[in-house]
């Protein structure tokens, strides 16, 4: 059977069958498929300019999202995975990464990077992946859209006082096209796109209205 279309098939089965498990068909399914996720490269044109260095730590996240596999929930309380596919990399590695791009491809802050690769910042973002997965269509037509969550929760750490500016959660859900894989990443791909794009702007505007009010104390 085609891979990319019986994915919802699968799903739909192993959710009835209750004694099926995705591992038995993980283990059957070869070669895996890796997939990778974009960054967010367009924002607003009047979005401040910042001269403070970020950095984004890596995100934190339940074991259920912190992992490589394409997560699914059957239900509100089961979370299954995608036989056959994996992202690149971990979820939260995936997004710190992608911050990252994303905050560069602003062209408004100074410097942005990790805290391994040695930078002095002036702000902290400290990111929760809050949710990453897809939902099983609530609609019983068999062409019903698999719906992809994606939600962020984001805190700005001020690194010279140590206290937390600013605090807020960015939430999309964007339904897939159909049940092919290339449509669930492309719907995975979109409704992080957006997540950041939101949480790139509102992190400029808060980081820039907080250095503004809270000018750094000269040094002599």
């Amino acid at each position: 059977m085609n891979k990319s279309v019986s994915l919802f098939v699968v799903l739909t089965a192993l959710l009835l069958g209750g004694c099926a498990g995705i591992g038995t068909i993980n283990r059957a399914a070869t070669p895996t498929d890796l997939y990778a996720l974009t960054p967010k490269s367009t924002f607003d044109a009047n979005l401040p300019r910042l001269r403070q260095q970020i950095v984004i730590e890596e995100p934190t996240a339940t074991a259920a999202v912190d992992t490589d596999q394409i997560a699914v929930h059957p239900t509100p309380l089961q979370v299954e995975y995608l036989p056959g596919v994996r992202w690149v990399d971990r979820a939260p590695l995936i997004v710190q990464a992608l911050l990252i791009e994303s905050f560069e491809n602003s062209g408004k802050v100074a410097a942005v990077g990790r805290s391994t690769v040695g930078l002095r910042p002036d702000y902290t973002i400290v990111t929760d992946v809050r949710e990453f997965q897809a939902h099983l269509p609530k609609s019983e037509e068999p062409d019903a859209p698999l719906e992809i969550h994606v939600r962020l929760n984001l805190k700005i750490v001020d690194s010279f006082s140590d206290h937390i500016i600013g605090s807020n959660s960015f939430t999309e859900v964007v339904p897939t096209q159909s049940d092919e894989m290339l449509d669930i990443v492309t719907a995975f791909d979109s409704a992080l796109g957006r997540a950041m794009r939101d949480s790139v702007e509102w992190s400029v505007r808060k980081i820039y209205g907080h250095a503004q009010a809270n000018p750094r104390p000269q040094l002599r």
